[in-house]
């Protein structure tokens, strides 16, 4: 604690207990935890420099288009008084060349219109692991393929939660996020495009994910006071993986013998690392290892990554939480699930690796298997 202090220039009587979201699922099945240090929002790199508009087009090469940018209010005043307050990670303290850039929004591109011979196909596997009494992980997928005359692209949507606050609030937290998200998503989505489809239309479908993860994320803090979860969600169309993210959970893309993780842990030790003040060998076993800076159901202001992504033929989607990644080394994941002969059987071998290996915390991993291309 007197290092995050002194790292933050903060005194003990400026420390608010509740700033920050601990893992208490990963930490001890109990529910009183130690009150952690508050992270003061980050300045920008360079305070002379005007900030980066939000949604500024920026080259990207082909095949692969990618993009990342934070959903940030509009609103430039302060909160409203008792409202609560989202709190950042600490500012960096490296050099501005060392610290990691921020993205911009390129436009969406089109999904691809063919006919495809085979669906995307997909693998679920939920499991409480060796040490917890209960599952606080929620998983949902569901995969649409169409072949009629209009050519209408697969569509597929799939969530990882992983929820925190011990007893039942973990897990109530993480299965309302999850329904929610689900049922606005085949309203806004998956209704609209049986009905009428337009190619047109599919730079919404980003738009449509993120106000779904926003009424999630109401409803949590509605729903389970104190509770909150990590969220994960993917929405496929055609060849486009549409993804937004919140805390730790993690979604790779497989292609080309490599694993590529697309999204950010949302943790104290990531943002560390990432200021070069801690080494990877030092972030194994730091104490706080599992706080949270972000996640569903602490702040009604809430901030994701957003991520459009092409798709490789023939490439395959990890999602899972981290009772699969933090028990399992990456390149590990790339070879179960490239070897397995489907994608249920790669799910059911990860979850029993992460189990024989200690099965520490809850494990929940969706694998998703991209049709090879080509049309009819």
């Amino acid at each position: 604690m007197s290092f995050l202090r002194k790292l933050l220039g903060k005194s003990s009587q400026e420390t608010r207990p509740d700033a920050v979201s601990r893992r208490t699922s990963h930490v001890t099945p109990s529910r009183s935890q130690p009150p952690v240090e508050p992270m003061p929002e980050a300045p920008p790199a360079d305070s002379e420099l005007p900030p980066t508009p939000k949604s500024a087009a920026v080259e990207a090469p082909e095949p692969v288009v990618e993009a990342l940018i934070e959903n940030e209010s509009p609103e430039k005043g302060g909160p409203e008084p008792g409202a609560p307050v989202e709190v950042e990670p600490p500012a960096a303290s490296a050099p501005a060349s060392h610290r990691p850039s921020r993205r911009t929004m390129p436009p969406a591109p089109k999904p691809i219109l063919t006919r495809q011979r085979q669906a995307l196909t997909y693998g679920i596997a939920s499991d409480v692991g060796l040490l917890r009494a209960n599952n606080e992980d929620a998983c949902f997928g569901m995969q649409w393929h169409s072949i009629t005359v209009d050519n209408r692209p697969d569509f597929g949507f799939f969530v990882v939660a992983d929820g925190m606050g011990g007893h039942l609030d973990g897990e109530r937290a993480a299965g309302i996020a999850v329904q929610t998200l689900a049922a606005e998503m085949l309203d806004q989505i998956y209704v609209p495009l049986l009905r009428n489809f337009s190619a047109g239309d599919s730079p919404t479908v980003l738009e449509a994910l993120v106000s779904a993860c926003e009424k999630a994320n109401m409803a949590v803090l509605r729903g389970v006071p104190g509770g909150g979860t990590t969220l994960s969600a993917i929405a496929i169309i055609g060849n486009l993986a549409y993804l937004v993210h919140v805390g730790d959970s993690r979604a790779y893309l497989i292609h080309d013998d490599k694993i590529e993780q697309l999204t950010t842990d949302h943790t104290l030790v990531q943002r560390l690392l990432e200021m070069n003040e801690l080494t990877p060998e030092e972030a194994e076993n730091y104490p706080q290892k599992n706080v949270l800076y972000r996640a569903i159901g602490q702040n009604e202001n809430l901030k994701m990554e957003r991520l459009v992504r092409t798709l490789p033929p023939s490439s395959q989607v990890l999602v899972c939480t981290d009772g699969l990644w933090d028990m399992i080394e990456d390149d590990i994941l790339k070879v179960v699930t490239q070897d397995a002969a489907s994608p249920q059987e790669a799910c059911d071998r990860l979850v029993s690796l992460a189990n024989d290996r200690g099965g520490a915390d809850n494990i929940s991993v969706i694998v998703l298997k991209v049709p090879g291309g080509g049309a009819d």
